[in-house]
């Protein structure tokens, strides 16, 4: 996730406000976000994991601040949406079979795949299922492609690449190129599987191109998780998992299929599907616990378009307790997102406090379980409390920097939508520049909230500045990103730092992304997503 600072003498930039007609009296405040990084990443939140006492501090915190600035429930009249969680602890057994061949292979759970299931069901398997290869796994009809095209996977397991055929082929115009398109994510994977009735799905896991080393998979796939708990006819495959290269060449050369140049048959035009000749075995046992998770939400109504809505979105959850690391087990998520959180509340005390009350109605939703998959904001996508046909925007906020203020903007998912082109003029206004994010191929537009709201065709945002400290430059927040990445990252040790956190900059990206949604809410102008997006074509049709 890309965080962004700001500069100046001072520690807030004050806008002219006139495009807004609002008060240059309503800042940011810096103690106030010193304070709630503070209170919702001590120990005392235990790390505000969903299900656990954590989560009723948090919930009750946020509850109590919204209450205190004077804004009304979002939910008829709570603060509250109900969020129903299943929690599996999916049990895989120790190894994965693959028959078929001259000698069978055997796979070894966690070293070389990984295995659950989203059925909420005790016990599930492969018996034998045939393997197919389908490339990439991509139906994508905007750039005429389908790598199940002519195939019947019912009952059968598909296995498939990870990212998009744009990557590494060299060719900007070819999907993206290196910037992932929403096909390139293995939720898209699994999530098209499960269209076509698959009986199992394998990604075959790379680290380059997955943008994380096998350790994640094996550390995210293993223990319990959280789903939507969902009922009707929501299929899902008997097996979802992911095999490593090593794991899947032994696949490919038990095979008669010539796979030597399996990655570029994959992105040819000719790539057509086909069985591998081999089957697969393995079981996953599932132990359930149900329970309910809460989203928390309050508003500013509109003063002339109440029935149009700007959405400000930010995670309360972390990682609660886990496996010591250095002498610690709670993982206080203090970056990831106590900051995000303290920015959004931030944003609506600051707003509570104008004169002039926007427009359009304003939406501060603190969303549960994005740690465990965006499950927050997809309950509220799929259950919103307000039309998404009449949501202008979303401006999400996950991982602000406390590093000082920073001289860029950077956009995760540059190009998407006119969003980014408000944000650009704001940026302006504080003396900074927009970027566009560094790292595309790593797909960051797809791993938070906001894209909950992208694929229901609500234009997003996400942005803050994470690249150039206003006088210390590039390297000094490399530095700190590597340190960051590589020793605090969904560990105890993203804690609050008294000694070097800064609000300077945190307050100033509070105080552009407060501009970004006043310029839209007191606008009659609807932001859209440009062309090439994903999405655009999903928010004609929901307009329509």
């Amino acid at each position: 996730m890309k965080k962004i600072l700001v500069l100046l003498a001072v520690s807030a930039t004050v806008f002219s406000c006139s495009d807004t007609g609002e008060s240059s009296s309503s800042n940011i405040s810096e103690e106030s976000l010193r304070t709630h990084i503070e209170v919702l990443s001590s120990d005392d939140f235990q790390g505000r994991k969903p299900f656990t006492q954590g989560e009723i501090k948090t919930v009750n915190y946020l509850t109590d601040q919204f209450k205190e600035y004077g804004l009304e429930p979002g939910n008829g009249d709570s603060y509250i949406q109900e969020v129903p969680l299943v929690e599996l602890t999916a049990v895989p057994s120790e190894t994965m079979t693959i028959t078929g061949g001259g000698e069978d292979v055997v796979l070894n759970v966690l070293d070389d795949f990984v295995a659950y299931t989203e059925q909420v069901v005790e016990q599930t398997s492969l018996d034998a299922s045939e393997l197919v290869f389908a490339g990439y796994g991509v139906v994508a009809p905007e750039y005429g492609w389908n790598d199940y095209e002519g195939l019947d996977v019912k009952g059968k397991t598909v296995v498939v690449l990870v990212n998009d055929p744009g990557f590494a082929s060299g060719d900007s115009t070819f999907f993206k190129g290196e910037t992932m398109t929403y096909y390139g994510r293995w939720t898209y994977k699994f999530e098209e599987a499960a269209r076509q009735g698959a009986a199992g799905c394998l990604i075959i896991h790379e680290t380059v191109p997955a943008g994380y080393p096998w350790l994640v998979v094996r550390n995210s796939w293993s223990g319990a998780s959280l789903y939507l708990d969902q009922s009707g006819d929501n299929y899902q495959p008997d097996v979802l998992g992911w095999i490593t290269r090593d794991a899947a060449i032994k696949i490919f050369e038990a095979s008669e299929q010539d796979m030597k140049n399996y990655s570029e048959m994959s992105r040819s035009q000719d790539f057509k599907p086909f069985s591998l000749g081999l089957n697969a075995s393995v079981s996953v046992q599932n132990k359930i616990k149900r329970d309910q998770s809460q989203n928390v939400i309050a508003k500013i109504t509109g003063s002339e378009r109440p029935d149009e809505y700007i959405i400000y979105s930010a995670h309360w959850d972390h990682l609660g307790i886990g496996q010591e690391i250095d002498g610690d087990s709670i993982y206080n998520g203090a970056h990831d997102n106590a900051s995000g959180t303290a920015t959004m509340l931030g944003i609506a005390e600051a707003m509570s406090k104008m004169k002039k009350k926007p427009k359009r109605t304003v939406i501060f939703l603190a969303v549960t379980a994005e740690e465990q998959g965006l499950l927050g904001s997809k309950h509220y996508a799929q259950n919103p409390i307000y039309p998404p046909a009449q949501t202008v925007a979303n401006i999400n906020m996950d991982g602000i920097t406390a590093w000082g203020p920073m001289k860029d903007l950077t956009v995760v998912g540059y190009g998407q939508s006119e969003l980014e082109d408000i944000a650009e003029e704001a940026a302006k206004k504080q003396g900074r520049y927009i970027l566009a994010d560094p790292d595309p191929g790593k797909g960051y537009f797809f791993r938070s909230d906001h894209f909950q709201f992208a694929k229901v065709g609500i234009p997003a945002l996400y942005a803050s500045g994470g690249y150039e400290h206003m006088t210390k430059g590039v390297d000094y927040v490399d530095s700190l990103n590597q340190i960051y990445l590589s020793s605090k990252y969904h560990r105890p040790q993203d804690e609050y730092d008294a000694t070097s956190w800064t609000f300077d900059g945190m307050a100033l990206d509070g105080e552009l992304l407060m501009k970004v949604g006043l310029k839209v809410a007191n606008s009659k102008d609807w932001p859209s997503w440009k062309e090439g997006s994903e999405f655009k074509a999903i928010r004609e049709e929901s307009k329509k």
